[in-house]
């Protein structure tokens, strides 16, 4: 009786991650679909990643499923191996997040109740990634489409603006860097002061009042998304150690699983 209890809480468990694999398969494809009149580029970032993952899910959790239901050990073995991949897969990528996005939250600048941040502060391998010119035209579009600027745009006064708490994007995107000096209009339009002299921070000389441009061609800018990044693999990396535990728990059951073919096989020869 165990062993079938223990298949059968397998196989269910492989259910589970079967229709998780199906829907995060789902969302990859539906992310480029046709009908939505064309994939943009921050869809199609996300696209290949999502595809990948969802069909290594279903691929081992079908490969699973059958084994355990028809103790077919072979196709156990090809579960196992796969499994084993994906919490491969899953510790290393855990283990890259760390190392690489392990670096300073941002500057606090006196007066402000938002953080400035410098690209310096970053690893070397993050640094290249977002100044790579093909890489940043692709995070800068998706940048625009999410309209992360926009939203800004309130008519708030000086004193209220720089109480904020902007995210960093909007803080290395959205607005000069502070030590510019430049005298403020709305959240998004700025006018340099009288005597102004060019050369003293790039970033002042990149910024641009015009909506398109802002402060997108910025070093803070590019800075600002990897703060952001470092934020939102905080959050990953929690869902990511629930994802290991699970899988783990189900390599577990699979093993178990495996030992309980071999018992129904030699029960069988010995009959």
């Amino acid at each position: 009786m165990a062993p079938r209890c223990s298949n059968t809480v397998f196989a269910v468990f492989n259910v589970v991650t079967l229709l998780l694999g199906a829907a995060v398969l789902a969302a990859g494809i539906y992310a480029s679909a046709p009908h939505r009149g064309g994939a943009t580029d921050c869809d199609r970032f996300l696209r290949t990643p999502a595809i990948v993952l969802g069909v290594a899910i279903m691929v081992a959790s079908l490969a699973g499923l059958v084994g355990a239901c028809c103790r077919a050990s072979a196709l156990l073995w090809i579960y196992l191996f796969l499994t084993g991949l994906l919490i491969l897969a899953a510790l290393c990528f855990a283990g890259f997040a760390f190392a690489v996005t392990n670096a300073s939250a941002g500057q606090a600048v006196s007066g402000r109740g938002f953080r400035e941040y410098r690209l310096g502060d970053y690893s070397s391998w993050l640094r290249r990634t977002v100044e790579d010119g093909h890489n940043w035209g692709r995070i800068r579009s998706c940048l625009m489409e999410a309209k992360v600027c926009r939203s800004l745009q309130s008519n708030r006064t000086l004193d209220e603006f720089v109480n904020a708490n902007l995210s960093p994007v909007q803080s290395g995107c959205c607005k000069p860097p502070t030590a510019c000096n430049f005298t403020y209009q709305n959240e998004t339009y700025w006018t340099k002061p009288p005597g102004y002299v060019s050369g003293a921070d790039p970033d002042c000389d990149a910024w641009s009042n015009e909506q398109s441009e802002l402060c997108y061609g910025c070093q803070s800018c590019k800075a600002g998304v990897l703060g952001n990044l470092k934020n939102s693999w905080k959050k990953i990396a929690f869902v990511n150690a629930a994802f290991v535990v699970l899988l783990v728990v189900v390599y577990g059951f699979g093993c178990c699983a495996l030992r309980n073919n071999r018992r129904h096989k030699y029960s069988l020869v010995g009959k």
